[in-house]
């Protein structure tokens, strides 16, 4: 199985605005990881091909609710239970999990809300503007601003970026961007 042919493009060299670089570089991410996923069946999508145990479609549902966790109950402080900001992981062990009744369509659906979502939330806001209190940030913890987070966000992205092109690999042979 191979992916398809097109791969996301890099934002362009000549992007020097530091919102727009930020923001066009979590966007390329977030399309690459679904390009890395894209041809893989599900039950590709469900297998691990890695001692730690987890899979794609975890990793997928990891990545909404990181959105999740860090604008949507992080910087706009929404009101959010833990098990719904936590609801990638398993209570029991704190590892990653997709339960049998989410398919990858509801996975991949939930990962693009969130990013819609997230997308909104940035469209309103400056760099500078501090995450509100409450939600994730109480006193005393700090509240990071806003370009804290997108940092944040990019950098976890470009490291399970990095992991899915190893398990794509174990997984099928597929390589490349």
């Amino acid at each position: 199985m191979v992916m398809p042919a097109v791969p996301p493009v890099e934002p362009a060299q000549s992007l020097t605005d530091p919102r727009e670089l930020l923001i066009a570089y979590l966007d390329h991410y977030r399309a690459t990881l679904l390009h890395k996923l894209d041809g893989l069946s599900e039950k590709e999508l469900r297998t691990s091909h890695l001692p730690s145990g987890w899979t794609p479609l975890e990793l997928l549902k990891h990545l909404a609710l990181v959105e999740r966790r860090w604008l949507r109950w992080g910087f706009t402080a929404e009101a959010m239970d833990h098990a719904t900001a936590w609801q990638d992981e398993d209570p029991a062990n704190g590892r990653w999990r997709v339960g049998e009744d989410e398919s990858a369509e509801s996975v991949r659906a939930l990962f693009l809300a969130e990013c819609a979502r997230s997308r909104e939330i940035v469209h309103g806001a400056e760099l500078s503007d501090l995450a509100a209190e409450g939600g994730r940030f109480t006193p005393p913890a700090g509240r990071p601003a806003l370009s804290w987070i997108l940092f944040h966000i990019l950098q976890e992205y470009a490291r399970h970026v990095g992991h899915i092109d190893v398990v794509r690999e174990l997984a099928d042979g597929a390589t490349g961007e």
